[in-house]
């Protein structure tokens, strides 16, 4: 019988440590995608990865076929299958429920941030793109957003949109005063780096960035 399930680390589960090692680019999803797929057992999958975690959500016949999908899972991206012990299973109405709470901002490191939506539709974007979806994870999607949708209009977690990266400016502002003309770096290059590069730049900080690539750093610098 088929079965929906979600698998990953995320913020409350592990370290940061662990979640980087699991950490999926979007060339990374282009990569993993397709041979887990191909796990016999498996039916659907998509791959949601962000700052804060790395998680699948998929249908599959059996539980023999989600540990094989986790196992490969690890084994591609070089990690220590011990990294398990920080993970997280759900199945059934409960996966369905975490999914609705994660596309909504409910699961997020600050409750109601709204970056969460975009990076939840590119991963499925990715996965239809590659046929791993079909048409549980389809209405799975639709669903997500809907309630996504409700839950930011007919609460008030939506009135003051913000993320983390938003944040963490605030953050810097209440410490150091105004942050015109201070010279701040940025450790990375990714998505929250490139947020918070938007929101200091907006405040004429001066930036300085450093990055594992050099022409990333370079490309944000711009």
């Amino acid at each position: 019988m088929n079965r929906i399930f979600a698998w990953g680390v995320n913020f409350k589960t592990a370290p940061v440590e662990d979640r980087e090692l699991l950490a999926c680019s979007r060339d990374d999803a282009y990569y993993l995608l397709p041979p887990l797929k191909t796990i016999d057992g498996i039916k659907e999958l998509m791959l949601l990865s962000t700052c804060n975690r790395v998680e699948v959500y998929g249908v599959a016949e059996n539980y023999e076929a989600i540990d094989k999908l986790v196992l490969e899972l690890i084994r591609l991206k070089g990690a220590d299958v011990k990294i398990r012990k920080n993970s997280f299973f759900l199945e059934g109405d409960k996966a369905v429920a975490h999914v609705f709470r994660v596309a909504s901002g409910l699961e997020s490191m600050v409750v109601g941030e709204t970056q969460i939506v975009s990076q939840f539709k590119e991963a499925y974007r990715i996965a239809k793109e590659l046929g791993c979806t079909g048409k549980v994870l389809n209405r799975l999607y639709e669903k997500a957003l809907r309630t996504a949708k409700r839950v930011r209009t007919e609460t008030g977690i939506g009135r003051n949109a913000i993320s983390v990266s938003y944040v963490a400016v605030e953050l810097a502002k209440r410490i150091f005063g105004n942050l015109a003309n201070v010279k701040v770096l940025l450790v990375g290059a990714g998505e929250m780096a490139e947020l918070s590069a938007k929101y200091l730049k907006k405040l004429k900080a001066h930036l300085f960035i450093t990055n594992r690539t050099y022409e990333r750093a370079v490309e944000l610098a711009k």
